[in-house]
C-alpha cells in the first residue's frame, strides 16, 4: 500500500517551498499583492507537484536502471497511481488558480500546466529541455502578476527563468557527472542572475530617493540594501556549490549543486520581492531557504 511518505517523495514535497516565491515576486512586481495571492501560490504548488509526479511517471523505465530506489521503480508507487496523481494535481491547480484569479489567472495557468507536461513528456531529454523548464518558472512568476500588468513582472520572470535554466542544465548531469565547462557557464549565469535581483527597478529607486520625507532615511537605506543582501545570500550558497563542481565535476557534487539551486531559490525570490518594495514579504519568502535545506535532508528535492 502506498504511504504518504512515498507520495511525498514522489512529488519532492519539500522542494515545493521553492514555488510560492515565484507568485509573490510576480505579484509584488505587478503591484497586485492581495488576498488572492496566497491562493495563486497554492495553485502553483499543486502544479509543481503534478510536474514532479508526471516526471517520474515518464522516467519510470530509465529510473529502473539509473535510480531504482525511486518510488515507482522500487514498487512503492504504481505507474497508474503516479499518473493519476499528476493528472489530479493538475486539475486541482488549474481549478484553484481560476477560482482565485478568474479568467486572467486561468490564461496563465493553462499554458503553465501545458508547459510542465510538455517538458516531462517530450522536451526533457532534448536540447530544448532547460529552456522549456525555464519557461515553466517564468510563467509561474507571471501567474502571480496575472491580476495586473504582466509587463511589469517580466524582468522578475526572466530572472527566475535564467536561474532555472542553470539548475536544469546541471540536473541533466546528476547521474553521469559533468564536464568542467558546464558548471563554469552556470556559475557565470548565477552571477548575472544575482546582479539583476540586487538592482532595484528605476521606479523603485525614484520612489526611495525622490522624496526623503516619505520615510526615515535609515529605513530607506535598509529597503534599498535588502535586495542586494538576499541576492548575495542566494549567490553565495548556490555559487559555492557550483564552484565545488568546477573543482570536481562528479555526479555527487552535481546533485548537491542542483539541490542547492532548488533550496536556495527562495532567497532569490525574496530579493526580487524586496526590490519591488515589499521588504518584509521578501524576508518571509527568503526564510523558506534554510527550512527547505533542512527538509531536503529527509526527502531529496531532486
Amino acid at each position: 500500500m502506498t504511504s504518504p511518505a512515498d507520495l511525498a517523495e514522489l512529488v519532492r514535497a519539500p522542494a515545493a517551498l521553492s514555488v510560492p516565491g515565484d507568485v509573490f515576486a510576480g505579484a509584488a512586481a505587478a503591484g497586485t499583492l492581495g488576498p488572492r495571492t496566497p491562493a495563486l501560490a497554492g495553485a502553483s504548488v499543486l502544479l509543481y507537484w503534478a510536474g514532479m509526479a508526471a516526471n517520474d511517471w515518464a522516467d519510470r523505465r530509465l529510473d529502473a536502471v539509473e535510480r531504482p530506489e525511486r518510488p515507482i521503480p522500487s514498487g512503492r508507487v504504481s505507474p497508474p497511481a503516479a499518473f493519476g496523481l499528476a493528472a489530479g494535481l493538475t486539475a486541482a491547480g488549474l481549478a484553484l488558480a481560476t477560482a482565485a484569479g478568474g479568467r486572467r489567472a486561468a490564461a496563465v495557468a493553462l499554458p503553465l500546466a501545458a508547459t510542465v507536461w510538455g517538458y516531462d513528456l517530450a522536451a526533457k531529454n532534448t536540447a530544448a529541455g532547460p529552456a522549456v523548464m525555464a519557461a515553466c518558472r517564468g510563467l509561474d512568476v507571471l501567474l502571480g502578476a496575472s491580476g495586473g500588468r504582466l509587463r511589469r513582472a517580466v524582468p522578475a520572470a526572466v530572472t527566475v527563468a535564467a536561474h532555472t535554466w542553470t539548475v536544469t542544465a546541471l540536473s541533466r548531469r546528476e547521474v553521469s557527472g559533468a564536464e568542467t565547462g558546464l558548471p563554469l557557464r552556470t556559475l557565470a549565469g548565477t552571477a548575472l542572475v544575482a546582479a539583476a535581483a540586487a538592482t532595484p527597478p528605476a521606479a523603485t529607486r525614484t520612489r526611495s530617493t525622490g522624496d526623503p520625507t516619505r520615510a526615515p532615511a535609515r529605513l530607506a537605506r535598509v529597503a534599498t540594501a535588502l535586495p542586494a543582501v538576499l541576492a548575495g545570500w542566494y549567490a553565495a550558497r548556490y555559487g559555492a556549490a557550483q564552484a565545488r563542481v568546477v573543482a570536481e565535476p562528479s555526479a555527487g557534487r552535481v546533485r548537491a549543486a542542483v539541490g542547492a539551486g532548488i533550496t536556495g531559490l527562495p532567497a532569490l525570490q525574496g530579493a526580487l520581492t524586496a526590490r519591488s518594495g515589499a521588504g518584509l514579504l521578501g524576508l518571509a519568502v527568503a526564510a523558506a531557504a534554510p527550512l527547505g535545506r533542512r527538509l531536503a535532508r529527509k526527502v531529496s528535492p531532486t
